[in-house]
């Protein structure tokens, strides 16, 4: 193809061609709705915010460990790799011998490469299992709460719920699908591993044209393709329970709810409809109940349901939900719910989370395994819930609860960091630039200057996805990517899997890490697990250099044929679900032994929590924090689709014009957005889109602090964790609750300061 090469990328596969300091991309021809996130890619060449050479904060270097306070505002100096090899392998051999393995905590989320072995989460835990263990984190920021309460409803997350539903299935089948937090199609150009075809668009186009109707609840207008038609009803953010639970209360009142399913596939419905109606607590969860608290009107909501129940009906749940206080509860209101239609494993019915959150969610599952790391056995047995990581490193030996277990937070004396960036993805900013000044050392690889990466103590520079040579696949892909190296590595960047070899060697590990494998060794051995299957299967099984030289390989898929779902429809007896009941937990007797008092036996509606509810108050506004549509996460920010959409370098904020015209705001204008927690500035845009007294600010801008050393920070650049609380969902999940938070807003006046965290650094002497 004229020199280009096959690559791969969370938000597409696509062909590469580098010349000179230009890199083209075009995406795969395969591909029906390429991603304009491809567009950022070319700035990875030659961006100024790449980190070329390993730096070493200057004041570890020079009183360490006891100038931890100075993270965030020190200068770096730039030192050869051998020095900076030296200085990791000396501080995990004194930390082992100080304080042991359990001292230290891996952090990484997964998301810094879409190869499979070049994956930045897999590399740091083999590393650290082959050391002596580590302290992990469990679940995701994503989807924290759903993947704790929905293996006590329904089995195994990402099992019966999000691989029985396929959008071939909604095309044909729904008649509607009621969406809970939308199903933005934005979220679906992107998917860990790679994303061959998006095809959500045509599928959801195709319902559409069929006749299918679609209703959206959310605040956001736009959390729908638009040209669904889709019915609006901008829920009050935080409430979609009280409307789940009133929609239920339509059903029970009136007989429409399906006995026959519950009383077979459910354990537990009796107790829910005694507090549904009001007999536990004297509250009935009705309409007119609702009405007040979600800001539908009562006849919608009777409608809403009455159409729910005269047709083939999916409910979805999105991620967005359950990220805020509570969140387990949308996610059980919304299987309860379904379960209550009775339609859960029927063709284009039932119940699916986070459908629409994830590109390749929706297709059919894969009928061959994946080439996959050995990562080892972590004999540490200590872990955090992935939000709580500023709890754990500001209260070491506190006690705190997860999904039944007492726990204690374990004493980190050192962080090693590869693939993430928690100054994008947590919460309550300020407060984890205080939690990032406990540690005695903190390492991280990176391949730009992100925040992350100016609050460590040792920074190596890592490759990106161009620079080397990989394997590209993923669940529910059916497309295998040869993912050939398109430019040499920047300045003097190296692959985790080197620098985690030459750190092994100088632990006198290196043999039991690398396994006397080069990548490119590594890379056909691993692709031998799906050669195999393939073979087994009466496929196409080249081998790998084959494979390599074709650039691409089709994978069989399994038939679309219902999933779990339908089999435990089909014969319950014969397919039980993996819970105690062997059915859908509508009343779990394992979560009421808990004792929590934010998560009891059935789903139910909480009213705010009075702290936070007075805390808050004089902040009149939501503030969505979602996720953007110029990249994924904070990734790349310095690309120029990235760039694009911001106003005068800052990320636009949308006001709804009421709101907008009460405080003087014009579309444009550079605004402060604030709270007790922090504040942030952004570019307004006025926007009918969204509901009255909400605003919208993508998470992902590059946190830029006003004042390094100020207790309470600025963000200049616009990123909205400033303002977000750092609180768990509740005492089952202790999930991120970074989606919504209250603010105010103003006009910002005075001299507007730059923008410099996407310039790179400037470094000083040794």
């Amino acid at each position: 193809m004229d020199g280009f090469k096959p690559h791969s990328s969370h938000w597409g596969a696509f062909y590469g061609r580098h010349q000179g300091e230009a890199l083209e991309i075009r995406p795969h021809p395969a591909d029906p709705h390429p991603s304009p996130i491809l567009g950022n890619l070319p700035a990875i060449a030659h961006s100024p915010a790449r980190i070329r050479r390993p730096a070493v904060r200057r004041g570890w270097l020079e009183a360490r460990p006891d100038n931890a306070g100075k993270r965030g505002s020190d200068g770096y100096v730039e030192v050869t790799w051998p020095e900076a090899l030296d200085l990791v392998a000396n501080e995990l051999r004194r930390v082992h011998g100080e304080a042991g393995p359990q001292a230290i905590f891996g952090g990484s989320y997964g998301w810094s490469s879409a190869g499979r072995f070049h994956h930045a989460q897999s590399q740091i835990h083999r590393f650290l299992n082959v050391l002596g263990g580590y302290v992990r984190s469990v679940n995701t920021y994503s989807s924290g709460a759903a993947m704790v309460i929905i293996p006590h409803v329904l089995g195994p997350y990402d099992t019966l719920d999000r691989k029985s539903v396929t959008w071939d299935a909604i095309e044909r089948s729904s008649e509607m699908i009621v969406a809970f937090g939308g199903m933005a199609v934005k979220n679906t150009d992107v998917h860990g591993g790679g994303i061959t075809r998006h095809v959500v668009r045509p599928a959801l186009s195709g319902a559409r044209a069929r006749g299918a109707r679609f209703v959206l609840v959310s605040p956001l207008k736009d959390d729908i393709a638009t040209d669904l038609d889709a019915d609006w009803l901008p829920v009050t953010p935080g409430t979609d329970v009280a409307l789940m639970l009133a929609i239920a209360f339509v059903l029970v009142s009136e007989g429409r709810h399906n006995r026959e399913f519950l009383d077979r596939y459910t354990t537990g419905y009796p107790r829910f409809e005694a507090y549904l109606l009001g007999r536990e607590d004297g509250v009935e969860k009705s309409p007119q109940w609702a009405a007040g608290i979600c800001g539908i009107a009562a006849d919608t909501i009777v409608d809403l349901a009455r159409s729910m129940a005269n047709a083939r009906t999916l409910i979805t749940v999105s991620h967005s939900l359950q990220r805020a206080d509570y969140g387990e509860q949308p996610v059980w209101t919304g299987i309860v719910l379904a379960a209550m239609l009775g339609q859960i494993g029927l063709d284009g019915g039932g119940f699916s989370y986070s459908l629409g959150a994830l590109g390749n969610i929706g297709k059919s599952q894969l009928a061959v395994p994946l080439p996959t790391l050995k990562q080892f056995h972590n004999p540490v047995p200590d872990f955090i819930p992935v939000a709580r990581i500023a709890d754990m490193l500001l209260n070491p030996g506190e006690p705190f609860h997860y999904n039944g277990q007492a726990l204690r937070y374990p004493d980190i004396r050192l962080v090693y960091w590869a693939g993430g960036n928690p100054f994008h993805h947590h919460q309550d900013l300020n407060r984890l630039r205080q939690a990032f000044k406990t540690p005695e050392t903190i390492i991280v690889h990176e391949t730009a200057w992100t925040s992350s990466a100016r609050h460590a103590d040792i920074v190596l520079p890592a490759t990106t996805t161009l620079e080397r040579d990989d394997i590209g696949a993923a669940d529910r892909d059916p497309m295998m990517i040869a993912m050939k190296r398109l430019i040499e590595p920047v300045g003097e960047a190296r692959d985790d899997y080197e620098i985690f070899a030459d750190i092994a060697e100088r632990l006198g590990k290196r043999g039991a890490f690398t396994e006397n494998r080069s990548s490119h060794e590594w890379l056909a051995f691993l692709f031998e697990t799906t050669r195999a299957a393939l073979a087994a299967g009466g496929h196409p099984a080249p081998d790998f250099e084959t494979f390599w030289e074709m650039g691409e390989l089709q994978l069989p898929v399994k038939p679309d044929d219902g999933g779990p779902a339908r089999a435990f429809r089909a014969d319950p007896d014969a397919n039980p679900l993996p819970t105690p009941s062997g059915k859908i937990e509508i009343f779990s007797e394992t979560i009421e032994s808990f004792g929590y008092d934010d998560c009891r036996g059935h789903p139910r509606w909480f009213e705010p929590n009075p702290t936070t509810r007075a805390a808050e108050s004089r902040y009149p506004l939501y503030l969505v924090c979602n996720q953007p549509r110029s990249r994924l996460h904070s990734q790349l920010d310095y690309g120029d689709f990235s760039r694009s959409t911001k106003i005068d370098g800052r990320e636009p904020v949308r006001i709804n014009p009421a709101d907008a015209a009460e405080r003087g705001i014009s579309d444009r204008d550079i605004v402060r957005l604030f709270n007790a927690r922090g504040s942030c500035l952004a570019a307004a845009v006025i926007s009918t889109d969204v509901k009255p007294g909400v605003m919208q600010l993508a998470t992902g801008a590059w946190f830029e602090p006003d004042d390094a050393d100020a207790e309470i920070a600025m963000c200049l650049h616009g990123n909205p964790n400033i303002l977000t609380r750092d609180t768990g969902t509740s005492q089952l999940a202790q999930a991120s609750t970074g989606q919504l938070t209250k603010v105010d807003v103003e006009r910002f006046v005075g001299e507007l300061p730059p923008v410099r965290i996407l310039d790179g650094m400037t470094f000083i002497d040794k």
